[in-house]
């Protein structure tokens, strides 16, 4: 099984730390990585401010260079979510599309294929779980709550092999924290209070950390948190999978 690492732009130039990670937790459980070194964006911030055209090119230069891995993973659900819902329609009968069935978020990936049951190291801390809305609706690493079906949490189902944790969930666990690249821009007022009210209850909780799946999430919680003083760490969750490596 060859997978193909896919690094987001803003998990390499903001939390490399990430990438790192991801990139240590996939080799010690034995599989065989590849980091390709000219991979770019994939053209999710074009695409999402309403200039899809621009995102072409990067969309065929990503399946150009991710075609031949078995899987494509990523630390990412929101990048993971546009490459396989939104390529098939961008490149349209321009290009064939193989990476959309490939790419896979890490989170997902160790779930569902590698089927983790144990992870080394330990992580004795309080965290309170950040459930990502593209991680929610798009790629179903857990259950959202305006359905009628029965609970899950894949993230939380991996954070619980790490020994000494404790995983908690807000009030609300599955509620947007405003973030949404392009809406954060546009309607800063209301994506800031979003911001605060979500950090809040994850206050509420008692944990120590924020973690989880994407770090667009985490960043724009942070930046609210810092700018407020408000006391309580973030981390994405594949650090803490790692932790000890």
């Amino acid at each position: 099984m060859k997978i193909g690492l896919f690094i987001p732009c803003y998990v390499d130039a903001v939390y490399p730390q990430v990438a790192v990670a991801t990139y240590k937790l996939l080799t010690h459980l034995g599989l065989d990585v590849t980091y390709p070194l000219n991979q770019t964006c994939c053209g999710q911030p074009m695409a999402n401010a309403g200039f899809e055209k621009m995102a072409v090119p990067l969309a065929e230069k990503f399946e150009d260079m991710f075609y031949g891995f078995d899987y494509v993973v990523a630390p990412s659900v929101s990048c993971t979510a546009f490459v396989k819902i939104n390529y098939p329609r961008l490149l349209g009968d321009k290009h064939e599309c193989k990476t959309s069935k490939k790419i896979m978020d890490v989170v997902e990936f160790l779930h569902d294929v590698v089927k983790v049951d144990k992870l080394p190291g330990e992580f004795p801390h309080k965290v309170s779980l950040h459930n990502s809305c593209h991680g929610v609706r798009e790629l179903g690493l857990s259950s959202p709550s305006e359905m009628n079906v029965g609970k899950f949490n894949k993230i939380k189902d991996l954070l619980l092999l790490k020994k000494g944790i404790e995983v908690v969930e807000p009030e609300r666990p599955d509620e947007c924290c405003g973030f949404g690249g392009m809406f954060s821009v546009e309607e800063t007022a209301v994506s800031t209070q979003m911001g605060i009210d979500k950090v809040k209850r994850h206050i509420d909780t008692g944990a120590d950390y924020v973690t989880g799946p994407d770090c667009s999430c985490l960043m724009h919680m942070a930046g609210v948190a810092q700018k407020r003083n408000m006391s309580i760490k973030f981390v994405h969750a594949v650090e803490i999978l790692a932790a000890g490596l």
